[in-house]
């Protein structure tokens, strides 16, 4: 099963993906992990991305997507990854189905997670992030110690209650094409006859076994 994952800043795709990987034993795809990897292994779009990063550029969605297929071809991603990251655009979504196509894969659900703003902003204003190795917290205050490296938890900028409004307007503006791009496609195939992926929205408030929960129930599981 390929899954994409779309969802605001904060909703839980992070969380939910690994889950979501686990119990459908598939991986996890995030684009930045995805692409820390190619260039730590120095591959061609590795390479070519680095090239982008070292100037300061960011990595055009032609190089990620090489990265993304490179990914895709890898034996633990026979049956299925969940894609977290992959899709914030419409070029990106069609970039997506041109590379699914070339390796004679589809889509199989667009996983939509929903969740107010006010609700966003109360749990990334509580969210912090080690200074090192980034992995974030929620209600530890900045200047805690991280629990896995031993470094300095800090708040981000734009964990600021202004700023995550402001990556919601960025969201809505972004994603919502992208949403109704792929219900677009479900419409054109239902009237050919032909599958599409699903579009599933899953409310993500809650604890996060009441989500999960929801997710699975949502994929048949």
């Amino acid at each position: 099963m390929n899954i994409v994952l779309l969802g605001p800043p904060g909703a839980g795709k992070g969380t939910q993906g690994e889950r979501i990987a686990r119990e459908l034993e598939i991986p996890k795809l995030a684009t930045g992990d995805v692409l820390r990897e190619a260039v730590r292994q120095g591959t061609p779009q590795g390479l070519e991305a680095k090239r982008y990063m070292d100037k300061g550029d960011l990595v055009p969605d032609s190089v990620i997507l090489g990265i993304m297929k490179e990914a895709l071809c890898r034996p633990d991603a026979a049956r299925g990854v969940v894609l977290d990251g992959v899709v914030r655009t419409v070029p990106q979504a069609e970039g997506l189905a041109r590379v699914l196509a070339e390796l004679g894969r589809k889509l199989d659900v667009v996983l939509v997670f929903d969740v107010d703003e006010e609700e966003l902003v109360r749990r990334l204003s509580a969210r912090t992030v080690c200074e090192n190795c980034q992995t974030p917290y929620t209600g530890r205050a900045p200047g805690s110690t991280c629990e896995k490296c031993g470094g300095k938890l800090v708040r981000r900028k734009d964990d600021e209650p202004d700023a995550i409004r402001t990556r919601m307007r960025a969201y809505r503006d972004q994603t919502s094409p992208v949403i109704e791009w792929y219900r677009a496609r479900a419409r054109d195939a239902a009237l050919r006859g032909q599958s599409a992926a699903r579009i599933v929205t899953v409310d993500a408030i809650g604890a996060v076994d009441e989500v999960t929960a929801r997710v699975l129930t949502a994929l048949g599981k």
